[in-house]
């Protein structure tokens, strides 16, 4: 039954996707000369290599929100310096997401799922608990997603994740589309200083793999 289910799932990922690309054709377009003006010195769409299902890595595609800003010895800025008021616009938007549809359509990821990680995030869990996670398709939103602003560092977002793959229901997936939906609209997508920190090397609090006691129920 469960099979039958993912089966329906990937399916209508792929058709929404497909009238999505469409659909929002014109506003990539527009805010991607909207990026390019404001910073020219990087292309306007940013790719980076995540861990998708069965931990097979791919290249995930975002629109840039953030210049490429060095100091002196050629180190990007901090991501708070490089974030500008046109970055913000276009997150706050989730319009930087939109291109992903194209990693929808080659079956790398779907609309709903547990959050692309990059490698090093998947030293949060255990080999089993990766296993376990990366056994679905990565999603554009996730219940971790609607729910990152009751996190406070990466090893309770995986905790969502793993509670998404071990509860996953299509019913599941249209709460949480109905919940993305309402954050998207009503722009309640939480600012990035209130969101768990970014994994950092070296740091002890988020290597550690923890039992879960987080309250992640649907």
């Amino acid at each position: 039954m469960r099979a039958f289910g993912i089966a329906i799932k990937y399916f209508f990922d792929f058709i929404f996707a497909l009238l999505a690309t469409i659909i929002t054709f014109p506003i990539i377009g527009i805010t991607l000369i909207i990026v390019k003006s404001k910073s020219p010195e990087s292309p306007a769409i940013f790719k980076q290599k995540r861990v998708g299902r069965k931990g097979k890595e791919f290249w995930i595609y975002k629109i840039r929100t953030m210049t490429n800003e060095r100091d002196e010895a050629g180190e990007l800025l901090p991501d708070e310096v490089r974030l500008k008021k046109w970055g913000k616009i276009i997150r706050k938007m989730n319009i930087d997401e939109l291109p992903q549809a194209w990693n929808i359509l080659k079956g790398q990821m779907s609309w709903i799922g547990p959050r692309p990680l990059l490698p090093r995030e998947m030293s949060v869990m255990t080999e089993e608990e990766q296993k376990e996670r990366q056994s679905m398709r990565p999603g554009i939103s996730g219940w971790e997603a609607v729910n990152e602003e009751k996190t406070d560092n990466r090893v309770e977002m995986a905790q969502y994740d793993l509670y998404y793959v071990r509860n996953w229901s299509l019913w599941f997936d249209i709460k949480i589309l109905f919940k993305t939906v309402y954050i998207v609209l009503f722009g309640r997508r939480p600012d990035d200083s209130l969101r768990a920190p970014k994994l950092q090397e070296n740091n002890p609090a988020d290597l550690e793999v923890q039992n879960e006691n987080s309250d992640t129920s649907a």
